[in-house]
Parts: structure tokens; sequence; C-alpha cells
């Protein structure tokens, strides 16, 4: 037998946590770019179009030219520390991790991974079996579940296990798009800006969009959508015309979830919005969608149509509230958990002491 064997039989039990995102390419160029998005854009979970249309295009013309113009967007808000999605959940998992340290009185084992890129499911399940874990609590840090992001990393991470003859004990976290912690979050987070830079005339509520066919199929992600952005009102104490929800990034031709979010932010300047504030509730982390297409791009948009100033509120990212909510969201898979309870650890250590050693033999 050999020692990572030996070590998972006579080992206490630990559970971890899985922290998910979507993913980043390793560095703003277009090689780097090409293979992000092969990976991605290949998944049958994000993209639904039969294969045999579907790859034609995208081995043929999306991978040779789409990562070549997204190089300088990329470049644009690239950090020190590299990608700032990256950046940002690296943070977000120590504070996880710290925190429930605190709240339990033990180390509970955290480990990050991205669906896409690195670092990968498989490393990152790889690192919670080196610390004994035997439940994993997975959280895929999309507030909102949807087929092509919350499923997408479910099948990533059951490939993985799939692999496993001792397969972990395995709990999923599918939403908490309507989570009274997260909702707080938020609001707290919408009141800090307010707080600094006075209420704009108008708040915009970003999501990130999804084919209409999606929902129409039974996807559950723009409902949820909607409920967060109405319960982030009540909580803001907004009336019905201070907020809009919009979808943003659309792609190809057919109709996505509506209203989008370029026509919105053009609407409301035309209509007489000069201080637009804007957040995207669905976003864990900032990352180029929010500091790139949102920041940036949507207030060019806006100031072209009249508007005067865009404020975009930044996500909720490792602020202290954030990591209390996530910590929070997890706390039911955790609490009375024997496997994070330093006593009844000690007490198998002891069992363990006692028993015969039989794993001499290979």
């Amino acid at each position: 037998m050999n020692e990572l064997a030996r070590r998972s039989h006579t080992a206490v039990p630990k559970t971890g946590v899985l922290l998910v995102n979507l993913g980043t390419p390793d560095a703003p160029t277009p090689s780097a770019i090409r293979r992000y998005l092969a990976q991605f854009l290949a998944d049958r979970r994000v993209v639904e179009i039969p294969r045999a249309i579907w790859l034609p295009l995208l081995y043929l013309f999306i991978l040779p030219l789409r990562p070549r113009r997204l190089a300088h967007a990329y470049s644009s808000v690239w950090t020190e520390q590299g990608s700032p999605l990256l950046a940002i959940s690296k943070r977000q998992a120590v504070a996880v991790r710290m925190r429930l340290a605190q709240q339990y009185g033990a180390a509970v084992p955290v480990a990050l991974a991205m669906t896409y890129g690195e670092p990968s499911i498989p490393a990152a399940i790889a690192e919670l079996e080196a610390e004994d874990v035997r439940r994993i609590v997975l959280l895929p840090l999309y507030p909102q579940y949807s087929g092509s992001t919350t499923a997408a990393t479910y099948d990533a991470v059951f490939k993985v296990l799939q692999q496993r003859r001792w397969v972990p004990e395995l709990r999923t976290i599918g939403s908490y798009h309507d989570h009274p912690a997260y909702i707080a979050a938020l609001a707290t987070s919408v009141r800090n800006h307010w707080q600094q830079w006075g209420r704009g005339d108008h708040l915009l509520m970003s999501f990130h969009g999804v084919p209409q066919r999606y929902v129409l199929n039974g996807d559950p992600y723009y409902c949820q959508c909607l409920k967060t952005g109405r319960l982030l009102a009540e909580a803001l104490q907004l009336q019905t015309a201070d907020y809009t929800v919009s979808f943003q990034s659309r792609f190809g031709k057919a109709p996505w979830v509506q209203p989008y979010t370029q026509a919105t932010v053009e609407k409301l300047a035309k209509g007489g919005v000069k201080t637009l504030d804007v957040v995207c509730p669905g976003f864990a982390a900032d990352c180029l969608e929010t500091l790139e297409e949102v920041s940036l791009g949507y207030a060019d948009n806006f100031r072209a149509a009249g508007g005067t100033a865009f404020r975009y509120i930044p996500a909720l990212n490792s602020e202290t509230g954030h990591i209390d909510a996530l910590v929070t969201i997890l706390a039911p898979q955790l609490r009375q958990d024997d496997a994070i309870t330093p006593s009844a650890r000690d007490a198998e250590q002891r069992a363990q002491a006692a028993e015969p050693a039989f794993y001499g033999r290979e």
C-alpha cells in the first residue's frame, strides 16, 4: 500500500471547503487568452449550440481572431499580482480559512479552484486530499445558479471524483441569491459607496446575461437575478423608479435575456439621469467584465448619450462583510460536524493509537 493510501486509511477525516470561480487567462497575451477561451468556450454547458456547428466556428474564427482583440482589454485591468479575479479570489480563500478557524476553533482546509485555467479543480481537490479531507463542501462563487456556471462547476468536480477509488463525501451549495447575509453585504457595499460619494440619480444592477433560450429551457438564473435585485432594493429602501436590473455581455446574434445593459445606460442618460451608480451583484470578485466592460465601456456609452458621472461600485471581493457572508452561507454544511470539532478529533486520534497496525504489508 502506498503512503497516500496508507495515510488516507489512518488519518482523522476532515471537512474542507472548495471555492470555485470561473477562471482567467495566465497572462494578458493572445496565446494565453486563446488557451483559456478554448477550454471555456468548448464546454457544452457554456455554449449549447450543436458541436457540429459550434466547433468549426470556435476553431476557425473565434480562437484565431478574438484573443488579439481581448489582449488590450485584459492588459488594461491586469495588476502586479496578475489577473484581478485570481488575485482577489486568493485573498478570499485565505480570509475564509482564517474566519472559519476563528469560528470553529480548528483549522478548516479551504482550497481555491477555477473551472477553466489555474488553479485547476484537480489540483485543488488534491490539495484538500493532502490535508486528509474526506468531506468537501463545494461553493461555486456564483450567487445566482445557471447551468452555464454552477452546473459547469459541478461537472468539472464530478469528473475529477470519478477517478477516485474512495470518493469523498460531497456537499454542494447551488445558489445564495436570496441569502440574507449576501443581500446584507450587497446593501452595505452600496451604502458605503453612497456615504463616500453621495447618492446618484439612479442605481443600475447589472448581471451577466445568458441566452434567452437557456431560461425558456428551465434555467432559473434570470428569475434569481430579478429576486436579488428586488431584495437589494428593499434593503436599500428604494422605490421602483430608483433602480433598474439589466444584463450585460451579450455574445452572438441570438436573443439574450433583457434589458441589455448598454441599451439601458444609454436610455437612462437620454432620460435625464446624470449620475448613475452601477453595481454587479452576480460577481463575487471583480474581473475583466466588471472592470473593463462595465466600468470603462459602459461608462463611455453613458457619457456619449448625455450622462455625466458613471460610478461603478466594486464587487464584494474580499471585504469583511463578504467573507462573513460566505462563512454564514457555509455554516449549515459545517455546523455540528465531527470532522471540525477538536474534541472529537482528539478522541479519534486516541482510538486510532490503540488500534493494531495492519498496513505494514504492501
